[in-house]
């Protein structure tokens, strides 16, 4: 596949995020329930001021689709949603615009922040100490959160290393070129893990520690950047391989198989076949969630690819960021196919299922 890099806009945009898209994100829809008054550029452009809220008071009301809990302020406005069994929380902060305008006109301008709480969410985990803790600390925080994390490495993405001089951001490679050329159209190596980008050995949650690769410093395949963004940078438990357990697997398939996470669309097969089906629809997801693709026919009824969620675009349309072979690394742009989930491209075709953290 051809190679290509991507680099993000700067600057200090602030717009309101419009749902053109008959698909919605579960906080939008949620939103719209509310009861009547009473070149080394940075990755994100700048967060406007925080919105006015009304601390004192919050509300906790009850979905369903998946169950889930929605936080709303003094003024009805919502400012969380959390899903049963879920770490994964989203929360209403300062306005941002992800860009990538070498591969896409299209902008990614919203106020949804992605975090992990400490532990899965539970009905009635309002009145809990970790929570409360937790709540105060994250609601208005512009600390980097899921979003941010996943765009810090496309190209251009400036490097910063740790105390101990590792390189645990900064543009990102796919892989290695395959050296065999593109035989059965793969220009570049899979199997790329997070650990091989940093550089250094990695001791998992199954106690197996694996060492880097040298010569795929720098890069991650399409799980790997996941672990990578979830994993490493947020601090979900990761395992060595694809198993049940407290923890990420390795590949795709194994994500959307056997991984943590709470499905938010089911994997559908057709009657009598292992053969797996598009979803009908994309109203359940929102920015954070995983989604899963079935686009490599040499791979059988494997799910074969991995990314996250970014939430609708400025034109109204579904979005999500990858590492791919064709961009050679992370991308939301539509190099090699659209990264739009609602339309008739490759990666939409091929979409399966999601899952919520």
């Amino acid at each position: 596949m051809p190679v290509t890099r991507k680099s993000l806009l700067s600057g200090g945009l602030a717009v309101t995020l419009l749902a053109a898209s008959g698909y919605l994100t579960v906080q939008l829809r949620d939103r719209d329930r509310q009861p009547s008054a009473g070149s080394g550029a940075p990755l994100i452009a700048a967060p406007t001021a925080a919105g006015t809220t009304a601390p004192a008071d919050y509300r906790y009301e009850r979905l369903t689709g998946p169950d889930r809990t929605v936080v709303r302020d003094g003024h009805g406005g919502v400012v969380a949603t959390l899903t049963d069994n879920a770490r994964t929380a989203v929360l209403t902060g300062p306005g941002r615009t992800f860009a990538e305008p070498e591969t896409t006109t299209a902008k990614v301008v919203t106020d949804t922040w992605v975090r992990l709480m400490p532990q899965p969410w539970k009905p009635g985990a309002e009145t809990e100490a970790w929570f409360r803790t937790w709540f105060q600390q994250s609601l208005g925080s512009t600390a980097e959160d899921v979003l941010a994390v996943a765009t810090q490495y496309m190209n251009g993405a400036p490097a910063e290393k740790d105390a101990k001089g590792v390189r645990f951001k900064g543009d990102a490679s796919f892989g290695p070129l395959n050296p065999n050329g593109s035989v059965g159209n793969d220009l570049r190596l899979e199997q790329t893990d997070f650990f091989d980008y940093l550089g250094i050995p990695y001791t998992f949650a199954d106690k197996v520690t694996k060492q880097p690769d040298k010569t795929r410093y720098g890069g991650f395949d399409c799980s790997g950047f996941v672990r990578m963004v979830y994993g490493y940078r947020s601090g979900y438990p990761m395992l060595s391989k694809d198993v049940a357990g407290p923890g990420l697997p390795r590949t795709a398939n194994g994500f959307a198989r056997v991984g943590p996470g709470v499905p938010v669309i089911p994997l559908l097969t057709a009657p009598g076949s292992d053969t797996t089906l598009r979803p009908t629809s994309l109203d359940p997801l929102q920015p954070g969630d995983l989604v899963f693709f079935e686009i490599d026919a040499r791979t059988g009824a494997r799910l074969d690819h991995i990314g996250i969620y970014l939430g609708l675009d400025t034109d109204g349309h579904p979005r999500y960021i990858s590492s791919r072979e064709e961009a050679d690394g992370p991308t939301f742009g539509d190099k090699g196919g659209t990264s739009r989930l609602d339309d008739n491209g490759m990666y939409a075709k091929g979409l399966r299922n999601a899952k919520r953290l």
